[in-house]
């Protein structure tokens, strides 16, 4: 039987002042976010397909065996690299807690051994890995931590779970729980530059791909993939056919979070904030979508994965607070 979700206490963002409007937050949130980079520990982790994918872990100190181990989950074009990636390996550190990143398909900076990469809904890899966390570690209660993409893959795996579910807990922040709509919010306004990096990115990968190899199995050219003008066109032509649905529609229909949402049994935090120039509205869920298990706070302000506050000369990111927070008041005996 899986824990109920116990009290929580919930101390409301509060953007800071000179951060309020949702670009900022989002864009400066980057370029706030400390620069150093902790050392990690990488690791090739096989897949049954042949593939592998990259883990880089940060060393457990063992000064606490009973802290919980994160399972980090990165977003649409994310790595190591990212802000708030390094910003929750850096207060994992602060906490004496171990912690693993799990890099999706492709996403360690090398290209991935088959024409496949990963999607918003593809659970089955990180399945494997925390069982293999939960093997490795059967003593630590694990908790899995995931952002934008990742908090949608998450989010669909412990409601595929259900009460099988060898997490302690989750914290999805930002997901994207429905596809199409996202698919169309980025692609208009001022979120089109945001559109026009990440497309940018997949659009290299996918190149890299054709070149990599000879037979790809798509009917795709470079002219094709440069040619792309939107997320929804790329998953339309490549996301799509590749990972086995019939079209763009047919994954977001199938890789959105928001129906699994009702079958999670472990004690889960859900953060979205109300102005995320990445989301539609449609990612809300209702309360009645909503299992007891959730715990849902929609922010006002915050942008994409921001969540900067405090002053100009030392600002803050309360997710850096907030997650922690989550995990000890559902883990604490």
């Amino acid at each position: 039987m899986q824990a109920q979700i116990r009290p929580v206490n919930h101390s409301p963002f509060q953007p800071a002042w000179w951060l309020k409007h949702a670009h900022l937050q989002t864009i400066f949130a980057k370029y706030l976010s400390p620069k150093q980079r902790l050392s990690t520990e990488a690791e090739m982790f096989s897949l049954p397909d042949g593939d592998e994918i990259q883990l880089n872990w940060l060393p457990d100190t063992g000064t606490n065996q009973e802290a919980p181990l994160l399972i980090l989950l990165h977003g649409l074009a994310g790595d190591i690299n990212s802000h708030y990636i390094q910003a929750m390996l850096t207060q994992c550190r602060s906490l004496n807690w171990p912690a693993v990143l799990l890099h999706f398909r492709g996403c360690n900076g090398k290209p991935n051994k088959l024409p496949r990469a990963y999607h918003s809904g593809d659970t089955a890899d990180a399945a494997l890995v925390i069982s293999e966390v939960k093997r490795r570690f059967p003593n630590r209660p694990l908790v899995a931590v995931g952002y934008s993409l990742g908090g949608n893959v998450l989010l669909k795996y412990c409601g595929e779970q259900a009460g099988n579910n060898p997490l302690a807990a989750a914290i999805a922040v930002c997901p994207p729980l429905s596809l199409a709509a996202c698919a169309k919010r980025i692609n208009s306004g001022a979120s089109k530059l945001y559109q026009r990096y990440l497309l940018g990115r997949l659009k290299r990968s996918t190149l890299a791909k054709l070149q990599q190899f000879t037979d790809f199995p798509l009917p795709l050219t470079p002219q094709q993939v440069q040619g792309f003008s939107s997320i929804e066109q790329f998953d339309e032509h490549y996301t799509a056919p590749i990972h086995g649905f019939l079209n763009a529609q047919d994954y977001y229909h199938k890789a959105s979070g928001k129906a699994y949402l009702r079958h999670i049994r472990i004690p889960t935090l859900v953060i979205h904030a109300n102005d995320d120039p990445f989301l539609s509205e449609e990612v809300i869920p209702s309360t009645d979508e909503l299992s007891p298990h959730i715990h849902y706070e929609l922010t006002r302000g915050g942008g994409h994965v921001g969540f900067v506050y405090g002053s100009v000369l030392k600002p803050r990111f309360w997710l850096n607070q907030r997650i922690p927070q989550f995990i000890i008041e559902q883990l604490c005996k």
